[in-house]
């Protein structure tokens, strides 16, 4: 008989008047919860090695598909932005009464988290921001949606795939080989234009070094080129190069980002 490590279960929730039925992970444990936040294009499964790692045991933790992307589903795709998905975020730890706990976001969901720590304080015991927006460069991916424009949905996404396919960055075909898979196309214009405007407008670097938890900002080293990692490093954030990686620690090399994020928490 499979022991199962993990638990699944769907929330239904009403936001704003939009519902979404949220595909979560979770387990329980008697340390400090950790929450992940997928990126764009990813999923909670992102995150479900965690269980085989054992510097975790003992730490709950929670992993849910946003809305639009995943097995969450959500009735208006229009509607679905980083706002929606902060407000989801807000509504899980409520469900789950988390009070405080270790967040980790990956890109869009780092963004999300980022947000997400600003408005919580205290509650946050650390945060781990794996390439997530602080600053308008950072937007290399969701400001295809300016750059790139088109009326027709899947038209943009037909040729945002094919783009991210032939990028010259680690896990990039991997990446876009699921994109189709893990997120609805009407999702996409939300959420790529509500990154764009926070990364440009939301004093995002401001709201990251004001965070009084601690703080490691993880980066691929083809990305070591970013202009502000000086800075926040003399600002007290921790910097964690990943070798052999781009954007995406999670499929170019996962036993380095699980031994730092567990040395982090830790």
């Amino acid at each position: 008989m499979t022991i199962q490590q993990f638990a699944s279960q769907r929330l239904a929730f009403d936001i704003d008047g939009v519902a979404v039925d949220i595909a979560t992970l979770h387990r329980d444990g008697d340390k400090a919860p950790i929450l992940f936040l997928h990126g764009f294009g990813s999923t909670k499964e992102d995150y479900a090695d965690i269980v085989l790692h054992t510097a975790f045991d003992g730490h709950p933790f929670i992993a849910y598909d946003a809305p639009g992307c995943g097995e969450t589903d959500c009735s208006d795709l229009g509607r679905v932005s980083i706002n929606l998905l902060l407000q989801t975020a807000l509504r899980v730890l409520a469900h789950y009464r988390v009070d405080r706990f270790h967040l980790v976001g990956h890109s869009m969901g780092g963004l999300t988290a980022l947000l997400l720590a600003s408005q919580l304080g205290e509650r946050v015991l650390s945060f781990t921001d794996i390439e997530g927006n602080i600053a308008p460069e950072d937007c290399f991916l969701s400001r295809q949606i300016v750059d790139y424009p088109a009326s027709d949905a899947d038209v943009f996404f037909d040729a945002f795939i094919a783009r991210t396919r032939h990028a010259p960055a680690y896990a990039s075909a991997l990446y876009a080989a699921s994109l189709r898979h893990k997120v609805r196309a009407g999702a996409v214009r939300g959420i790529f234009r509500s990154m764009v405007e926070l990364s440009d407008h939301g004093q995002l670097m401001d709201k990251f070094l004001a965070l009084p938890c601690r703080k490691m900002f993880m980066y691929g080293e083809q990305n070591a080129g970013l202009s502000y990692l000086a800075h926040i490093q003399q600002h007290g954030v921790r910097l964690s190069t990943v070798p052999h990686c781009g954007h995406f620690p999670m499929y170019s090399n996962p036993l380095f980002m699980w031994g730092e994020i567990a040395d982090f928490v830790s």
